[in-house]
């Protein structure tokens, strides 16, 4: 059986990617779950592959926990659909969004077709490159939401905050200024010049 190795790479991290080995007859929820175990993201959240060109345009979805919407239009869901059924290219693409109210976007390219190992499980983490941005779907913190309105006072500025108590400090600046243009005053008219 054939093994398809995929270089999946963070859209806006270029120098972080996951090179993984998956069997031609695994789902595409397979190769989701694969992705997330090498990222410690998690893998139950919306998600959409997406059939694309050499330019990442975007094709037919594949997806996972689709809105409403989405099913009574008949998108394709990532547990029903084998890799092979959209391998046409030796260097097939997919782009990869996951998590839709926070997303991340990545670029999923067949690299390489090689033949099953005996003995070996798949899917395989192959190669491993870089540390995966710190999802906000996972952090315990709360996230501001823009919409919402901001009842908060303004923050008053500490006006000492950058070593400058007063405007008089000030004041010692524009004096020397000051005697600066009286001393070239004087002394432009008592120089000669050869």
């Amino acid at each position: 059986m054939a093994i398809y190795r995929f270089r999946v790479t963070f859209e806006d991290y270029e120098d972080v990617y996951r090179e993984i080995d998956m069997l031609s007859k695994q789902t595409f929820l397979e190769l989701h779950e694969a992705i997330h175990k090498t990222t410690s993201y998690e893998a139950d959240l919306t998600s959409s592959f997406y059939v694309s060109n050499d330019q990442w345009k975007k094709g037919t979805e594949i997806a996972l926990l689709p809105i409403a919407r989405k099913v009574s239009d008949g998108v394709l869901l990532m547990e029903n659909i084998r890799l092979s059924k959209f391998i046409d290219d030796p260097h097939q693409k997919f782009y990869y969004i996951y998590n839709f109210d926070r997303p991340y976007e990545f670029h999923v390219e067949l690299i390489k077709i090689l033949k099953e190992e005996e003995g070996k499980e798949y899917p395989v983490v192959f190669k491993t490159i870089g540390i995966a941005p710190k999802s906000l779907a996972a952090a315990n913190f709360p996230v501001e939401d823009p919409l919402e309105d901001d009842d908060e006072e303004d923050v008053l500025v500490d006006e000492t905050q950058y070593g400058v108590d007063d405007d008089e400090e000030f004041d010692l600046f524009d004096g020397e200024d000051e005697e600066e243009e009286k001393s070239e005053e004087e002394s432009s008219g008592s120089f000669d010049e050869y």
